[in-house]
């Protein structure tokens, strides 16, 4: 009697194990919940019991985080082992740019599921300023981009329409210092302008604390509560806080995050990667 696993339970099993909740699973394998139900029961059918349901929230069972580590694996040289053998296996390089905040946020889970799907891709990630991205497109040395731009410099697909929002460190103290300490990636990051020119029009003196082109120094500076900064609502990490548009700041515009392609014709592997991020940004919005 043949005693085989179906990866299709197993990668709905892995994906169930890493979001602990079957509604959110089922949106990421574009599946209906019960069907994701259904294919749990007929791996638990086989195995044991995999999942407990504790106030809310999926947990594994100590069977399930055993399975968990192999059925990983499996997956994987499965998934290697389909594209070396289809006819016309899908891989390259690609050079990808995107904003700083882009990458440490929205981008990390896309990557992710595209190399699960094409392993045999290799992916260039390039992190500079909206400026500097503006021109590594424009001369083809990218092939895709992710831009942050205010909504009036838009001539590309709009991704998402985002208000700016000034950040500060919870509880802190910062924003009503004055001149107001700013913390700014660099001089050339496409939101310099727009914040300077919103305090300038409400009489708001300021100081820069920090412009060394390094996005985590940047925001340690706005968690010890030395300086704010402004960046995507959609982006604030989970430790720093909105501040309020008040008598102490002032209101900031909404920016769009544009999606750039390089002139020249893009590669398969290009291209599958561009329709995953359109999609991973409509579930964004």
């Amino acid at each position: 009697m043949s005693r085989n696993l179906d990866i299709g339970l197993l990668r709905t099993f892995v994906t169930v194990a890493d979001c602990n909740n079957m509604t959110v699973a089922a949106n990421a394998l574009h599946m209906t919940q019960s069907a994701v139900s259904q294919q749990v029961s007929r791996l638990e059918q086989q195995t044991g019991q995999l999942f407990v349901r504790k106030n809310r929230t999926l947990h594994l069972t100590n069977q399930a985080e055993r399975l968990l580590v192999k059925a990983r694996k499996l997956i994987t040289f499965n998934d290697e082992l389909w594209a070396e053998v289809t006819d016309k296996p899908v891989m390259g390089i690609i050079k990808l740019g995107a904003s700083y905040d882009l990458v440490s946020t929205i981008l990390p889970p896309v990557l992710k599921e595209f190399t699960k799907e094409y392993p045999l891709v290799e992916i260039e990630l390039l992190c500079l300023p909206s400026l500097e991205l503006k021109k590594a497109i424009e001369n083809s040395s990218i092939d895709l981009a992710l831009i942050e731009e205010p909504l009036t410099q838009a001539n590309a697909q709009s991704l998402l329409i985002d208000r700016l929002v000034w950040v500060g460190a919870k509880a802190g103290k910062a924003h009503l210092k004055r001149p107001v300490p700013i913390s700014i990636v660099s001089d050339t990051c496409a939101f310099r302008p727009i914040v300077l020119q919103a305090l300038a029009d409400h009489s708001l003196s300021w100081r820069t604390i920090f412009e060394s082109g390094s996005f985590d120094a940047t925001r340690a500076t706005v968690r010890c509560d030395l300086a704010i900064t402004a960046c995507l609502a959609s982006t604030v990490p989970d430790d720093l806080e909105v501040l309020a548009f008040d008598s102490y700041m002032p209101p900031l515009p909404s920016f769009s995050v544009n999606f750039y392609q390089a002139k020249t014709p893009l590669s398969k592997a290009a291209n599958e990667l561009s329709l995953q991020i359109r999609n991973a940004f409509t579930s964004v919005k």
